[in-house]
């Protein structure tokens, strides 16, 4: 009971103290530290869409996160890694997470300031259950799946078109597709959330989920 109530204040605090991203953002995060009170395992994503393709992945996998107690907190940006860290490790539940390449070094840093290690490493960075993306999600994703298979997707969603139009622009025209598509996907952030569990879905269906998510789904 007393552990309980002290994941339950924590939970409070992160809340109270989590600051930027936009209301979604908060949303999602305020409703995914609502079950860290009976967590066994909470996994820190940086955002909406890494919490969605994981959930996906899960329930691929045949898994049931909350019957395992095991909580996906979209954080809001890789740099609440460290005010996250800090608030939930005193909460003695197992920790672990999901960044992109380019935020390594800041779950890096948030680790060590935690006190929950200090990876110099990748391999590192893994024993401790946090897994890197190469270079995001979706890059990770369109990776796996392959430009064609991921355009296929954007046609059965009606996508397509516009995809082609954005193609056309002349900052995109005659760039890697991967590319085109890795930007076409971000460009809208109700597109790369709907897209994460459309992508993962598909990457199961091929047996091809990136490693990260494989990995880190493994680790929890």
């Amino acid at each position: 009971m007393a552990t309980t109530r002290r994941a339950e204040v924590v939970t409070a605090e992160v809340v109270d103290g989590h600051l930027g991203g936009n209301a979604a953002s908060i949303r999602a995060t305020a409703r995914a530290l609502a079950k860290v009170g009976s967590a066994a395992a909470v996994v820190l994503v940086e955002g909406i869409s890494d919490q969605i393709a994981l959930e996906t992945a899960a329930v691929g996998r045949g898994r049931d996160l909350d019957a395992e107690r095991v909580v996906i907190v979209p954080i809001g940006g890789a740099h609440a890694i460290g005010h996250f860290l800090t608030r939930l490790t005193p909460a003695g539940v197992r920790l672990a997470g999901l960044c992109d390449l380019r935020e390594e070094e800041v779950f890096r840093r948030g680790l060590a300031t935690a006190r929950v290690g200090s990876p110099r490493t990748r391999t590192e960075m893994e024993r401790l259950g946090f897994y890197v993306c190469v270079k995001d999600l979706e890059d990770e994703l369109i990776r796996a799946l392959g430009a064609a298979r991921v355009e296929e997707l954007f046609e059965s969603q009606g996508d397509l078109r516009a995809f082609h139009s954005f193609q056309s622009q002349p900052a995109w025209r005659g760039r890697e597709p991967e590319a085109q598509l890795w930007r076409f996907l971000r460009s809208s952030s109700r597109r790369n959330q709907r897209y994460a569990r459309l992508l993962a879905e598909a990457a199961l269906d091929r047996d091809a989920l990136p490693r990260p998510l494989d990995a880190l789904l493994d680790h929890v």
